[in-house]
């Protein structure tokens, strides 16, 4: 039996090496191409000394380059770092340093945004850069660079590589809290197969599947879900660079060979409204199955998607440290507002948030989940793994929430601040010390309130120095330093902070008055970037 991911879309190459795996832009690979691009990256990578354990990030936008990279650095024995494309200095700074990344696949922006972090990141010994969509590095950087088709030219498409073990390291997601710095989720190559196993199960995916696949590959969802799925059941993906409504409406409207595709809630509310601005058009009889995450999807959408497609929306739930945790059923009632039960073979629960007691259907609570899914833990951070397992080896979320009569699970906050804004993790903190440094803020807030395109918005509330600051002038301080979905999207000026007896800034007030009050005139929304 395989013990890995790689090892189960090797075999499978092997066995049928001319089926069409993945399509992006103009090009196709079959499974055999892909797994010969796959053998000579990682041999490349040896070649070039990386030992196993040995850290690679991936600073990409999906690709060939990216899948092939991912792949290729696992067969390699390598640990892939996951890099979010939007993320500026201050992140890219911290993960890598932390991560210890020995190389860096990117292209040229990702090379140019690297280049002033020489001195942090010691580690660092030399990039990959793919040079499209951005061209040539246009400056030069203080590290080797060699070409990602250079790279592979050096490599040997038919290396028979030692192939990594269930326990081996796969990758790390750096993930947002509410206290420090992101953290790094050790994911082994056991949880991935595992959690790929209950997906793929829990969905009927098949050979016969062909997934549209718009979500960014260095997301969870985007990743462990559809790229995953596709490769452990033999099925195909049609890979898009980014998310464009107009492009996707055409393709599910279109092309009978899809059968799936998966989104963010914005991303559906963004179809919805390009159906009926481009009027009535065929139902896609291929669609099999919709299916939505990494946000809450509000009922009045959910409502909207099935009349636009003739769809009820599958609502799953999971996390960069769980991939996957539950799922409203394939056959079976998909419940608005709830996102179903746990995946074959894994378990959830609600506990009391003080006694860390189970607690009844029907009450409020934190939800944690045990299985083969779940991660072994945070690199290098051996005080967080232990704060986040009890003895039996369940792992508190974060999240509350309830577990219905019928055992379908309902989110309805989070024990933590973290913001999900359009499927991205938004960490207030690092927001606030950005915002903190400019010369006309004196104390700032940052906290999530609902949005009905995002789910969520970034709201910083500031008390300001004298002369008060505009708005834009504080989204635009962002700029350089955060990526784009992280910068506020509305500024509330303020005397005073509410804050406890500790001195602790209560938010939770902060947020009834801006969310039971009409904006006052010192309330600001910047404009859009």
């Amino acid at each position: 039996m395989a013990t890995s991911l790689l090892e189960t879309f090797l075999t499978r190459a092997r066995q049928s090496p001319e089926r069409p795996i993945l399509d992006f832009e103009q090009q196709r690979f079959t499974a055999g191409q892909l797994a010969g691009h796959v053998a000579a990256f990682a041999s490349a990578l040896q070649r070039r000394g990386l030992k196993p354990g040995e850290r690679v990030a991936l600073f990409l936008e999906n690709s060939p380059a990216f899948v092939i990279s991912y792949l290729g650095t696992q067969y390699a024995g390598g640990v892939v770092v996951l890099v979010n494309t939007q993320y500026r200095q201050v992140e890219l700074g911290h993960i890598l340093s932390d991560a210890g990344a020995r190389a860096c696949v990117t292209g040229a922006a990702g090379a140019a945004e690297l280049a002033p972090l020489k001195a942090q990141l010691p580690a660092l010994e030399w990039l990959v850069t793919e040079e499209s969509p951005g061209g040539p590095l246009s400056a030069p950087v203080p590290w080797p660079a060699v070409d990602f088709d250079a790279l592979l030219a050096e490599g040997n498409p038919t290396a028979a590589l030692p192939l990594p073990g269930g326990e081996q390291l796969a990758v790390l997601g750096y993930t947002s809290g509410t206290t420090g710095r992101s953290k790094g989720a050790m994911l082994l190559h056991r949880n991935l197969l595992a959690n790929v196993r209950a997906v793929t199960e829990a969905w009927r995916w098949t050979e016969k599947d062909r997934l549209l696949l718009t979500l960014p590959l260095f997301h969870t969802h985007g990743l462990m879900v559809g790229l995953h799925g596709t490769l452990y059941s033999g099925g195909s993906v049609d890979l898009r660079r980014r998310f464009a409504a107009p492009e996707v409406l055409s393709a599910l409207q279109e092309d009978s060979s899809l059968t799936m595709f998966f989104g963010v809630p914005t991303m559906y509310g963004r179809l919805v409204e390009e159906a009926r601005r481009t009027g009535p058009s065929p139902r896609p009889r291929s669609l099999r199955l919709l299916v939505s995450g990494s946000a809450p999807l509000s009922p009045q959408l959910f409502h909207d998607v099935e009349e636009t497609f003739g769809q009820r929306i599958l609502e799953r739930y999971g996390m960069t440290e769980t991939i996957m945790n539950t799922t409203n059923p394939y056959e079976g009632e998909r419940r608005p507002g709830t996102v179903g039960m746990p995946y074959p073979g894994q378990e959830a629960r609600v506990v009391d948030v003080r006694t860390r007691q189970p607690l009844p259907d029907g009450e409020t609570g934190e939800i944690e989940v045990r299985g083969p899914h779940v991660f072994a833990g945070y690199w290098q951070r051996p005080d967080a793994t232990a704060e986040s397992f009890d003895p039996e080896g369940w792992f508190r979320t974060g999240d509350l929430g309830l577990r219905d009569r019928d055992g379908y699970f309902h989110i309805t906050g989070r024990a933590r601040e973290l913001i999900i804004s359009g499927g991205f993790n938004v960490y207030p903190r690092e927001v606030e010390e950005v915002l903190a440094t400019h010369p006309g803020v004196a104390e700032v807030a940052v906290l999530g309130l609902p949005d009905s395109d995002f789910g969520e918005q970034v709201v910083a509330v500031v008390v300001p120095r004298s002369p008060a600051p505009e708005a834009q002038a504080l989204t635009d301080f962002c700029k350089d330093s955060l990526a784009s979905f992280k910068k506020p999207r509305r500024v509330v000026f303020v005397e005073a902070l509410p804050r406890n007896a500790l001195g602790k800034v209560q938010k939770h007030l902060l947020r009834e008055r801006l969310q039971t009050q009409a904006p006052p005139a010192n309330v600001q929304k910047p404009t859009e970037p």
